[in-house]
């Protein structure tokens, strides 16, 4: 899956960069008021809520498989989700896959 992007400061995502250069007072503040709220310090704070902002970007930016996938990693899923079924699930007889057997009800009118 490709979902690469632009990285900034500290292997960062671009957009995370962006924000924290932006928002640098209200992230303070935030920091702040958590600190407050639990009773630890800032420095304490600071790392969860940098993660909990890129959790938040990366769900942002990450694009779905479907629009990113090449043709040989569809190929590759396709493969592993196939091979995720039971394999001793016993297979219909011709009957069943028949016409006459998929149509039952149709004969006797």
């Amino acid at each position: 899956m490709n979902t690469s992007t632009p990285i900034g400061k500290n292997s960062e995502p671009q957009l995370l960069h962006e924000i924290k250069e932006t928002h640098t007072q209200e992230l303070q503040q935030i920091a702040f008021l958590l600190a407050q709220m639990t009773n630890v310090s800032e420095e304490t704070v600071r790392p969860h809520l940098d993660a909990m902002l890129l959790q938040l970007v990366k769900s942002k930016v990450e694009r779905p498989f479907y629009e990113t996938a090449t043709p040989d990693e569809w190929v590759k899923a396709f493969k592993e989700w196939a091979s995720s079924h039971r394999k001793d699930t016993p297979l219909l007889d011709d009957y069943a896959v028949s016409r006459a057997g998929i149509y039952e009800e149709d004969e006797e009118i």
